[in-house]
């Protein structure tokens, strides 16, 4: 395997499929509401909020979805791993490649709010083992490393 490495990375129809597949081989089940969260999650260019999906999910519905049950559907997701939570920002945006297990190191730019996700199995795998060392128990390691994006950098 390589340490850092792309997946094809379905879009559309073919990732909300994708996500729901995952979710179901873990005995979940997709509700029209999880599936109109995803959707709106997918559609965000930028790491979006419960609230930023709240408010897209209660306009195409025509009611209020409330941001407490979009917090909970999003943490089912991340746990399930079809999202990612981009912590600095207190985010989500949904996963290019669920089912596919890697820890994430995300590149958030603090200018445009970007965040480019990066599989680098040779870093996290040496930060879970320094987490090891020192007698941790390593869950999920979070990397983010805020900067600026190459667009506004120029």
């Amino acid at each position: 395997m390589a340490d850092h490495h792309h997946h094809h990375e379905p879009t559309g129809t073919n990732l909300a499929d994708a996500a729901r597949a995952t979710l179901e081989a873990q005995n979940e089940q997709w509700t029209p509401m999880r599936a109109a969260i995803f959707d709106a999650l997918a559609a965000e260019e930028r790491p979006a909020s419960a609230y930023d999906i709240a408010d897209t999910v209660s306009k195409a519905r025509g009611k209020r979805v409330a941001p407490n049950s979009v917090y909970r559907i999003l943490d089912l997701f991340v746990t399930n791993n079809i999202a990612m939570r981009v912590e600095s920002a207190n985010a989500y945006i949904a996963n290019a490649h669920p089912g596919c297990h890697h820890d994430c190191i995300f590149l958030v730019c603090r200018n445009c709010k970007q965040a480019t996700h990066v599989d680098d199995d040779k870093v996290t795998n040496q930060v879970r083992a320094v987490a090891k060392q020192e007698g941790f128990n390593p869950e999920r390691p979070v990397i983010e490393i805020l900067g600026l994006c190459a667009k506004c950098a120029a």
